[in-house]
């Protein structure tokens, strides 16, 4: 292929790829405009604050449930398609809403609650673990950079103009903005050069394999398996390893990271139903007028950040990696606590601004870092990521909604954000320790070393140089932007 031609396919792939996160960013607004209106729909119908808490709870149930299910289901349909049907089912389930009789609005608002938590797990799962396919590799920070800004960017407006809508137009039409948003994502994603239909038998023979060509556990269960001793043992005699183990023990600190994320969505949780009770002891006239003020700085603030991540990979080749996320999380909640310690305006300002920052931070350098599994493994992680957040958001909620009718907003955010920060401690330590690791020693053939897992950076920074190293070099030299953590995406 002459570098013409690819230069050719790279513009290619980067404006269908743009394309699909203006629809992305489209219905996330109409998303975080149904978090607003569906909430009030649900009182206002029900005339009860507990089915407003049950409505969430079902909505967080259902994308824990398709969290699991999410590698099973792209194991027998593309990613083309599943994101596909994920939009128009959420539209469908507000246009069956709008429609339902008077008698029948109850039971159809949480059949919609389940519809729109597992359709939306299941298009983010897609979407994250398609990435690599979509825009090649080296442009990994890019592409989620972009996709975070959108994603910011329509919920300050979903956020900002939710009371606006359902105020002068009502539900009705706030339900029929948000179905149209996730029809114009669904035809974004009909544009991608993908195919739309079952996934091909190869993908799914391989589905159940790791890096290293191992039967592993899909989800589904196994012709394989024995059904006389109900053992979950093979008929060679050998137990079947679960896909999700496989893919958090495929790179160095995967684990930790992900049980580090669901804390931090435990810690996000305490601030999003802090904010309001907050929000109204600083002013009880005008409660919302903190809420909206802060929420805007930080989605500026996770904007900016992005535009220096990708200026930053752009000059050097490489992205924050696995320390940036871990230091970005200590920030992040660092920051989330101190916007509830009472200080000034212009202090305040300042710091809803950098935990918008450090939060685009982690989620870039997060989804990096799982996008440097082999894509079987890669799914597995997403789903399995998808899950533990979901779990951490909604036990936090029902912690955190007990615990703010006790205590002070500042100190319920404290503790939240301050389990985030030790357990941050612990993983950045355990990062600093692997790059110390990693200076003393080569890996060696054979090794479960994190440079020799097809898939991780390393691996991928040996076939970005296998023009200029020999087959045993480790890709991780100064050419390639120094140590390697696990967490890098290769620039490109």
């Amino acid at each position: 292929m002459t570098s013409g031609t690819a230069s050719g396919t790279a513009a290619l792939q980067e404006r269908r790829y743009r394309i699909l996160v203006t629809g992305y960013a489209i219905s996330s607004y109409g998303t975080f405009l149904n978090v607003v209106a569906l909430s009030l729909y649900v009182y206002a119908v029900t005339d009860r604050a507990l089915a407003v808490g049950v409505f969430m709870a079902v909505r967080l149930a259902a994308g824990f449930v398709a969290g699991l299910a999410a590698a099973a289901v792209l194991a027998r349909w593309s990613a083309k398609g599943v994101m596909f049907w994920a939009n128009v089912a959420q539209a469908a389930a507000l246009l069956l809403l709008v429609l339902a009789p008077d008698g029948f609005r109850t039971g159809t608002l949480f059949a919609v609650s389940a519809v729109v938590g597992a359709s939306g797990t299941l298009f983010m799962v897609t979407l994250r673990s398609s990435i690599p396919d979509m825009v090649g590799e080296g442009r990994h920070t890019w592409a989620n950079s972009l996709m975070v800004s959108g994603r910011s960017m329509a919920m300050v407006a979903g956020f900002a103009s939710s009371g606006v809508v359902v105020s002068l137009l009502g539900y009705t039409a706030a339900f029929l903005v948000d179905m149209a948003t996730f029809l114009v994502c669904a035809l974004t994603v009909l544009l991608l050069p993908m195919p739309m239909g079952p996934a091909r038998g190869n993908e799914r023979g391989n589905e159940g394999k790791d890096s290293q060509g191992k039967d592993v556990e899909d989800g589904q269960g196994s012709q394989e398996e024995e059904g006389a001793d109900g053992q979950g043992r093979r008929r060679d005699g050998r137990r079947r390893v679960p896909a999700a183990l496989v893919a958090l023990g495929a790179v160095p600190v995967l684990g930790l990271m992900v049980a580090l994320r669901g804390i931090d969505a435990l810690g996000s949780s305490s601030h999003n139903a802090a904010l309001p009770v907050y929000s109204t002891e600083l002013d009880a006239d005008n409660p919302a007028v903190f809420v909206s003020v802060f929420w805007c700085v930080w989605a500026l603030g996770n904007v900016l950040v992005q535009q220096v991540l990708q200026r930053y990979t752009k000059r050097t080749g490489r992205s924050v990696g696995a320390l940036g996320f871990g230091l970005g999380t200590i920030a992040m909640s660092g920051t989330f606590i101190l916007a509830f310690a009472g200080l000034p305006w212009a202090a305040t300002v300042v710091i809803a601004l950098l935990a918008g920052a450090a939060d685009g931070l982690t989620e870039v350098s997060y989804t990096s870092h799982l996008q440097t599994l082999p894509s079987p493994l890669r799914t597995h992680a997403f789903g399995l990521s998808a899950t533990v957040e979901n779990l951490g958001f909604g036990v936090g909620m029902i912690v955190v909604a007990a615990a703010l009718d006790v205590f002070t907003p500042l100190s319920v955010v404290g503790v939240a954000h301050g389990a985030a920060i030790v357990l941050a401690l612990v993983y950045v330590a355990r990062v600093l320790r692997g790059r110390g690791e990693a200076q003393v020693e080569e890996p060696q053939e054979g090794e479960e070393a994190q440079e020799a897992v097809p898939g991780s950076e390393a691996q991928e920074g040996k076939q970005g140089d296998q023009g200029d190293q020999g087959e045993g070099e480790s890709g991780a030299g100064p050419a390639r932007g120094g140590h390697r953590d696990g967490a890098e995406v290769s620039g490109g």
